[in-house]
């Protein structure tokens, strides 16, 4: 049985995007931060997400030459959306701007999750292979979070507090207990935390 992994970015003060999901304080440009996270990618068996998220990720990875770009096309993907099999791109199409990368072919075949989350999780988390690391965005991270259906928590914080934005922690019944597996600290001030369930 592979885990359940929930890679998030998100700020001193717990946030995982401003109010109107403002996201551009990730983009630091420290390049040991950015190293760890493309490694942690490849780590993935399978990369899952919200719909939102989905439909963003479609447009903007199969012509990126951006470094995350080769994990996030290559490794296979599921989208969580009630839109089902409409959710798809039905094609990539090539920008004149840019060129089809490895593996952009990935995302009109992506598996749409559409039943219930906690057995489509299940049935994911039965096959074999290396982990699951679920993307987000905010609502789709908390809905795992709150069906308690994350094995780890691999937290990018920023040196930044926002005062207002879109926690993930939010929607707990109670209070959760973690253990800390590992912090790494980066040049420019981030600081990743990796959690387990206590």
């Amino acid at each position: 049985m592979r885990e359940l992994i929930l890679a998030m970015a998100m700020t001193l003060d717990g946030f995982v995007s401003g109010p109107e999901g403002e996201t551009e304080w990730i983009f630091t440009g420290d390049e040991e931060a950015i190293a760890w996270k493309v490694e942690n990618a490849w780590n993935a068996g399978l990369h899952i997400m919200g719909s939102r998220t989905f439909e963003g990720m479609a447009r903007f990875w199969p012509t990126s030459t951006n470094v995350f770009a080769p994990a996030m096309n290559q490794i296979p993907k599921a989208v969580f959306s009630k839109k089902g099999a409409a959710i798809l791109p039905k094609a990539i199409e090539t920008p004149a701007a840019g060129e089809l990368q490895p593996g952009a072919d990935s995302w009109s075949t992506a598996y749409v999750a559409s039943g219930d989350l906690a057995e489509e999780i299940a049935g994911l988390k039965a096959e074999h292979g290396k982990p699951i690391i679920a993307h987000g965005g905010a609502t789709f991270a908390r809905s795992l979070i709150a069906h308690d259906l994350v094995d780890q928590y691999m937290l990018m914080v920023y040196p930044l507090a926002l005062g207002r934005g879109q926690p993930i922690f939010s929607d707990l019944a109670q209070p959760r207990q973690l253990q800390l597996v590992s912090t790494r600290v980066f040049p420019k001030g981030a600081i990743a935390q990796v959690y387990r369930r206590a």
